[in-house]
This record gives C-alpha cells, structure tokens and sequence, in this order.
C-alpha cells in the first residue's frame, strides 16, 4: 500500500519549495517579480485565502451557536466562559511581561538609525478611537450588516446571545433549531475539509510571494529589533505556553505540537488568525480528540480575543520607537503600555499585519504623536511580514492550548488519540 504524505509535511514541502522560488524570482528581477509564471504561482495563494475567508462567517455563526446551545446546563455556559477568559487573561499577561523584559535588557532601539526615506503616512490608517470604543463595538446594530461586513466580535457576540436564548427554549422549536444550526455547521465543516486539501498549493503561493517582494537591506539595518521580538515569541511558544499546559493538565506538550502542527504552518504561511480558524478547529477536534462543544466555544473567540503574539508584540514595539526617539519609558507609562495592548489586542483583526496598525492605539495612550512614530512604524512595516507569520503562530497555538486546557478542566476524555486523522 503506497504511503501518503501527511498533510503538514506537505505543507512543510510546499514551504521549502516557496522560499527556493521566491528567493529565485526576487534575484532574476532585482527583487522586482513580474511575468505570468509569478502571477499565476501568487494566484494560487490569493485563491486559497479567499477559500479560506469564504468560510469564516458561516463557520463562526454556526459553530458558536451549536457549541453554546449545546452545553445543556446554563451553569456550565458560565463555567466555560469563566474558565476561557481567565486562560486568555493570563496567556496575554505572560506574553505581554515577556515582550517587555525583552525590549528592556536587549534595548534594539537604543542608538538605532531609521533613515528618512522610509516615509509613512499614519493618517492614512484606520484604527480604533480607544480600546473602550473596541468594546462597545462589540454589540453590532445589525447582525446581518455585521455578518456581511466580516466584523468577526459582532458576529461572536451575536452568535453568543443566540445560543444562550436557544439554551433556554424548550419543545420543539429548540429541537428544530439546534438541527438546523448542527445540520449548517456540518455542512461547513465537510466544505472546510475540502479547502484545507489545498493548503500544500495555497502555501506555496503565499511564500514564494512574500519572499520574492522582501527587500534585504531593511532587514539588516532592523536586525536586532527582529531577534527581540522573535526571541520572545519563542520563549512563550517553545516555554511558557507548553509550561501552562503542563501544570494545568499534566499532559505531555509535544503531543500538543504534533497534533497542531498543520494549523502552526498554515498560519505561519498565511498571517491570520481568521484564515487559520478552520484548520485550528480541525486539528483541535480530529488530532487533540477536544470536543465540539469546548472548541466551538473557545476558539473562534480566541481568533479574534485571544492575540497573545500580538500583545507581546505591541509592547516590545512601543518600548523599540521609544528608545530609537531617545525617550526613557518611566513605570507608569510601561503600565500603560501593558493595559493598552491588553485592551488593543482584543480587538485587533486576525489579517496580516493587522497588529501593526494596532500598535498606534498603544503609542497614542502614552502621548506619542503619529507624526513622531510615523516614519519608524514605516521601517518596521517593511520587516513585518516575517514577524508576523511567526506572531500568527504564536496567536493561534495559544487558542488550542486553551482549548485543551478547558477541556481537561470539564473532565473531557480522550485527548490526543494515537493515530491523529
């Protein structure tokens, strides 16, 4: 019987074959790629994420409202929305102390010069008023506005409150509904199954694009800034979240890695969050053995709640403008800095690069003008993209830690079947 590749070591090929092919592409043409090779080869990436977003909606709509119907007892509703905000509440903190720490005993700001020439125009970004608005924003005025528009929060809260009412309607009305909404999760999870099948090709296109418009200057002139942050995605991915799984289930993290390993190189390829969703619940489910009820509920949340990477991020990239101006953080501006990007992350949109636009929520909450940080958020623009297919990863494996997490916590049995489908 002829063995099949796994489809993460597919993803794993198509990687390698990306990186070869965009580094080719950016030397052939002075790191300018053109010709209908690279056009359709960039295609197949754009296709596989408009798959991926065409499922995001409907999955989310559905499976939140099947998860919270389905818990039965109200007094469990609560329990796991109690124990899945305190997961997120604490993964955030961590994160956030560590990018902190970080960016203060490395300092990669500190003498650092940002030419110029990387001009950037903060008034042509679109973020949020304050983290407060980010809440009130939360409750849409129009569901099926919200829904069309992609605004995943309102989508969740709205999914939520549906759920909850479902829960607490009796006879045949509930049956026929939580029919309805199990028979349309279904559905999208059989379409969900069919899009990650083309992960190998959809990656392949992502990295050889991101690859080949990658310019290499920048990157040398913003090197330790890069190893800072990266140091701290590792620490938190490599040490502090597996410890958490650790000590809060006594299970072992490198079958956690395994079993995620699809949804780690497809959002490390991809930059979303939102995106990665379908393959996370996939892998959750089918590989970590969590239950429906428990993913349905904590991880499309955590897409869009639950930005541990990002965090981390903001912080150790505030504290970098800062000592590239020469500006000294006192403590009080640190903590700040450390509520803001708390607040900030919630509300921060599972799209790449998304964290970057973000970041002004946090510099403005300590007095920055956009005109000061303008130009060195430009320069950390041109780097991001690397950074931010590690920071995605780092978002995304925390959700599933908090999954299994909750569900360990629930007495769920049968976490991390031995042959994962």
């Amino acid at each position: 019987m002829k063995a099949k590749l796994k489809l993460h070591w597919q993803i794993a090929v198509a990687m390698l074959l990306g990186l070869g092919a965009g580094i080719l592409f950016q030397t052939l043409q002075d790191g300018e790629p053109h010709g209908w090779i690279y056009a359709g080869i960039s295609a197949m990436g754009t296709v596989f994420i408009r798959l991926l977003r065409m499922v995001i909606v409907p999955l989310i709509f559905t499976s939140i409202v099947t998860g919270v119907s389905g818990v039965g007892d109200s007094r469990r509703l609560g329990r796991l929305g109690t124990k899945t905000f305190a997961y997120y509440l604490v993964s955030s903190l961590l994160a956030i102390v560590i990018g902190i720490l970080l960016a203060n005993t490395i300092r990669p700001g500190v003498g650092a010069r940002i030419g110029a020439g990387h001009d950037f125009d903060p008034a042509g970004l679109n973020t949020p008023s304050s983290p407060v608005q980010i809440l009130i924003d939360m409750i849409p005025l129009n569901p099926i506005k919200a829904a069309a528009e992609g605004q995943i929060l309102g989508i969740i809260f709205f999914a939520i409150f549906l759920g909850v009412a479902l829960n607490r309607l009796g006879g045949e009305s509930r049956r026929f509904l939580e029919g309805f909404f199990r028979a349309g999760f279904e559905v999208m999870m059989q379409i969900t199954d069919m899009v990650i099948r083309l992960a190998p090709l959809g990656v392949f296109g992502l990295v050889t694009q991101a690859v080949a418009g990658a310019g290499l200057e920048l990157f040398r002139t913003l090197g330790l800034y890069m190893i800072t942050i990266l140091t701290g995605f590792s620490i938190h991915m490599f040490a502090v979240l597996p410890t958490l799984l650790f000590f809060t289930t006594r299970l072992d993290p490198r079958r956690h890695f395994r079993a995620m390993a699809p949804a780690m190189m497809t959002a490390f390829s991809t930059c979303s969050s939102n995106a990665t969703l379908p393959v996370t619940m996939n892998n959750v489910e089918k590989r970590a053995g969590v239950s429906n009820t428990v993913s349905s509920f904590v991880l499309p949340l955590g897409a869009t709640v639950n930005m541990n990477g990002t965090a981390l991020y903001e912080c150790a990239g505030v504290i970098f403008i800062s000592q590239v101006l020469g500006m000294q953080l006192t403590l009080a501006h640190q903590f700040t800095v450390v509520l803001t990007a708390l607040l900030s992350a919630v509300g921060c949109a599972g799209i790449p690069s998304a964290g970057l636009v973000v970041i002004f929520i946090v510099t403005q909450a300590i007095g920055f003008q956009d005109a000061q940080v303008g130009v060195i958020i430009g320069a950390m623009l041109a780097v991001d993209r690397p950074l931010d297919m590690f920071r995605t990863m780092v978002n995304i494996f925390s959700d599933s830690v908090g999954a299994v997490v909750v569900a360990h916590s629930e007495g769920e049995k049968g976490l991390y079947p031995e042959e994962p489908q």
